[in-house]
């Protein structure tokens, strides 16, 4: 797509002023009559405003009967400040209904997947699934895309500095001509975004998310609302209740991310990969006779850099260093994907293959594109960004720490050289706030339990679970834990935190 058609396209998205009921432009299933629940004015939304229920777009799975999943478009402004509204935008919206009697139903339960840059409407329907039966019976489950996300005004931000090559460049320069490089492609990452994304940048932040969510609570008639939110959705729940801690019900946050910069943040989770790294070196090496990488972590570590090695100066189609560190990235946060990174890693000693690494998507299809353009475009919007200076100064440090990094997540990198410099950063929680449930795996290397530990101290009375000997990223109705999921589940009907924090035992390393 040129610049100029990708421009036409991100203005039509943003100037189209919604119907009541969107249309999806994607085909859709038969759905039950519509429902419309009207908003109250003080959310953004204008007067009239309503949710009008109807056929879901089929990204979003269809629940087992007698359960049914229904959507319908908010129209919100795309900057709230504005005199007169301005330009308009769809929040693209999902509802599982309560399964349970009208004298059970507790009210709504918003739930959003992380990111940021995820599309969370078809959340509604696979975390709900998961959900013990009581939290089902009582609350209709709600999900929704947040702006620049899957359905709501998707963001684009086209070559995004060459991110999606095939094979991209080396995710991690060496000397200083690489590191040029390097930050050159931050700097067109941001001259991408700023054409693709034009003037609804510096409106595609949490506290506009945050906003649209309690524009969702007020179309739906509700006065207070529920939230479960993992990974980035642990940051949308605590900026939410920063801005309107008197509209909390209950709220968990699972796997959290801490009240850090982005950058900051980013820079703390490579650190953290690279202690995992060398506990799935040491596992890798315990299991030689599955895999056959070596019987000590050293060994095992060695197979891991020649593969590396081996794919940065010959890349097998399209699959180079950083297709490699993404694919590693991704199997260091679960467990369960341990087994098939280590297969993978043994199948291209052997034979020079790299079926067993490739992702089940290519990293370009237009969900990855629209995460990524989102992703870089909250992150930067959320708060100050770190000079050049200091992501070369990281780099160095990380590089001192470990030659071999995993810098995949540094995607607040790019912030360097963003169009639209905020001045600070987005507030998360509030002593006004009820006590919420903080929720954590041990050793997650995505969002180390360091922060959900930091972020109990801006929400008072709060509690935190601890997964211990568990090693995964996501863990409430995610890692089928009964001692987690019990506690959860008791929070979100009985209203009580525990009197203390609860510590669960968890399965530890998985035998392959």
């Amino acid at each position: 797509m040129t610049p100029a058609a990708r421009s036409r396209r991100v203005l039509c998205a943003l100037t189209a002023t919604a119907a009541t009921l969107a249309t999806f432009s994607t085909p859709t299933r038969a759905a039950p009559a519509p429902r419309t629940e009207s908003a109250e004015t003080h959310t953004g939304a204008h007067p009239s405003a309503s949710l009008r229920f109807g056929a879901c777009p089929e990204s979003v799975p269809t629940p087992p009967a007698p359960d049914r999943v229904e959507c319908g478009t908010l129209d919100v402004p795309l900057d709230r400040d504005e005199p007169g509204g301005g330009k308009r935008i769809g929040i693209a919206v999902s509802r599982v209904p309560a399964s349970g009697t009208p004298g059970e139903r507790r009210g709504i339960l918003l739930v959003n997947p992380g990111g940021p840059g995820g599309s969370g409407l078809p959340y509604a329907v696979t975390k709900r699934a998961k959900l013990p039966e009581s939290v089902r019976r009582a609350y209709d489950v709600i999900g929704f895309d947040p702006r620049g996300t899957g359905h709501s005004a998707p963001a684009d931000c086209g070559a995004t500095g060459g991110l999606f090559d095939s094979p991209g460049a080396d995710p991690v320069p060496v000397g200083k001509a690489a590191e040029k490089t390097y930050l050159a492609s931050l700097d067109r990452m941001a001259d991408d975004c700023a054409a693709g994304v034009a003037d609804a940048l510096p409106h595609l932040s949490t506290a506009a998310t945050v906003r649209d969510m309690d524009a969702v609570r007020a179309a739906l008639g509700e006065s207070r609302t529920s939230f479960l939110g993992v990974s980035y959705g642990s940051y949308l729940g605590a900026a939410y209740a920063a801005r309107f801690p008197h509209r909390v019900d209950r709220m968990v946050l699972d796997s959290v991310v801490g009240p850090w910069d982005w950058h900051d943040f980013d820079v703390r989770q490579s650190r953290e990969l690279l202690r995992q790294r060398e506990v799935f070196f040491a596992w890798a090496a315990r299991h030689e006779n599955r895999f056959g990488l070596g019987g000590d972590a050293a060994a095992v570590r060695s197979a891991y850099e020649r593969t590396r090695r081996g794919l940065a100066a010959r890349p097998q189609d399209g699959f180079g260093p950083a297709e490699f560190d993404r694919a590693v990235y991704r199997a260091l946060g679960r467990t369960e994907r341990w087994a098939p990174l280590a297969d993978g890693v043994r199948a291209y000693l052997r034979d020079g293959g790299v079926a067993g690494l490739r992702p089940a998507e290519p990293f370009g299809n237009p969900g990855s594109r629209t995460f990524e353009a989102a992703n870089r475009s909250v992150k930067c919007a959320d708060g100050p960004g770190p000079t050049p200076s200091r992501v070369i100064a990281d780099l160095h440090r990380i590089r001192r720490e470990d030659p071999q990094p995993v810098l995949t997540g540094w995607e607040a990198a790019a912030c360097a050289y963003w169009h639209h410099r905020p001045h600070r950063r987005t507030p998360l929680g509030s002593p006004a706030a009820p006590p919420v449930l903080l929720v954590a795996s041990e050793h997650d290397p995505v969002t180390p339990i360091e922060g959900a530990r930091q972020l109990r101290h801006r929400l008072p009375g709060s509690r935190l679970i601890t997964l211990r000997e568990d090693y995964s990223h996501g863990v409430f109705a995610s890692r089928g834990n009964p001692c987690v999921d019990r506690a959860t589940a008791a929070y979100l009907i009985g209203g009580t935190v525990p009197r203390t924090d609860v510590h669960c035992t968890g399965p530890g390393l998985p035998t392959p």
